[in-house]
């Protein structure tokens, strides 16, 4: 793809999540990166990393010299601080630079956000994009999901994502506000539940968020466990195997009667003689996909509307991204303005 000036067009599918953000690029680009920027606490933090700023993992390994700034928050850009702000254009300078655009590429990218961000905060995002893309469009995550899975009726797409669970209603057309709802719950929700459990459980362990986030990631599950979960841990500084099984079956399930709720909401949004075909089209998206057991526990849960099944996205980290690509390649830039809020031309 070419721009009026002959140069070529990149193009970007980013979703910019509260604990990761994810791009892709029509040159068959994709990067993951953690949704933090440090900044040195003080003149010992700049020496030992000679460097002002740490975007990334390398920010949570280092963070004992660093001040972390975790630039969105429940899905959305934080704006309580100025540095938030700057954390958050950083954020996304670096998977624009990673993308690595050419001299005389016309950046054009396509932005994630929850369901139910706020005009206020999407205008914030795009007037950061303004100035690192050329033409740049906000729009919801997980119609993204669906548009990339080309699952664009008759479906309802359920994204667990680590500050909010987006749900959207597909129904054939762009979906509007009365189409998709947002729950302040998601992987931060969990963590922040479960690392009080295991502290609760174990007088004197050692642990915290990232810790806990460590621990749900690898081990996270709902209904019966297969096994016990058992993990290496400090307490009062001596390693202790502890078993956190029932810390992590207990805060996983936490958020299962509001995904359940929120679908029997959005069920009757459709035709009567469609809801069946819905049942059998709810799509698990987001890094909570990945929790065992949680696709047949949402079944069991609806079964007395009838036959359910539900998909899970085979890459839940860029499956919003990928979404955002094919959107971008399949619709010129000019006409970005029909599908959500664009900056540029």
């Amino acid at each position: 793809m070419t721009n009026g000036n002959g140069g070529r067009a990149l193009l970007l599918g980013i979703d910019m999540g509260t604990a990761r953000t994810a791009v892709v690029s029509n040159r068959q680009f994709r990067a993951l990166v953690t949704s933090v920027v440090g900044y040195p606490r003080d003149i010992i933090g700049v020496k030992l990393l000679n460097r002002t700023q740490v975007i990334g993992n390398e920010a949570i390994e280092k963070r004992s010299c660093l001040d972390l700034h975790f630039p969105l928050q429940d899905g959305v850009l934080k704006e309580a601080s100025d540095k938030d702000l700057e954390a958050a254009q950083e954020l996304m300078r670096h998977v624009v630079e990673l993308a690595a655009p050419k001299a005389g590429d016309r950046v054009c990218g396509i932005i994630g956000v929850p369901a139910r961000a706020s005009v206020a905060n999407k205008g914030q995002l795009l007037k950061i994009a303004a100035g690192l893309m050329d033409v740049a469009m906000v729009v919801s995550e997980p119609f993204m999901v669906a548009y990339g899975m080309n699952r664009l009726n008759n479906a309802i797409v359920v994204d667990v994502g680590a500050g909010t669970i987006d749900l959207c209603a597909l129904r054939g057309t762009v979906p509007g506000p009365e189409s998709q709802v947002s729950v302040l719950k998601g992987g931060n929700y969990i963590d922040r539940l479960l690392e009080a459990a295991i502290r609760d459980a174990y007088a004197g362990v050692q642990m915290d968020r990232f810790l806990a986030q460590a621990i749900k990631e690898r081990h996270a599950f709902v209904g019966e466990p297969e096994q016990s979960v058992l993990v290496s841990l400090r307490i009062h500084g001596k390693p202790a195997e502890l078993d956190v099984t029932d810390a992590i079956r207990v805060t996983c399930e936490t958020i299962v009667v509001d995904i359940v709720e929120q679908i029997k909401r959005l069920l009757p949004l459709f035709d009567p003689e469609s809801q069946s075909e819905v049942l059998a089209n709810l799509i698990l998206a987001g890094g909570g996909s990945r929790i065992r057991g949680l696709g047949a526990m949402i079944e069991r849960q609806l079964r007395d509307y009838g036959p359910v099944q539900v998909t899970a996205v085979d890459e839940p980290e860029f499956a919003g991204a990928q979404g955002a690509l094919r959107l971008a390649q399949e619709l010129p830039p000019e006409y970005w303005d029909q599908i959500g809020e664009k900056v540029g031309h």
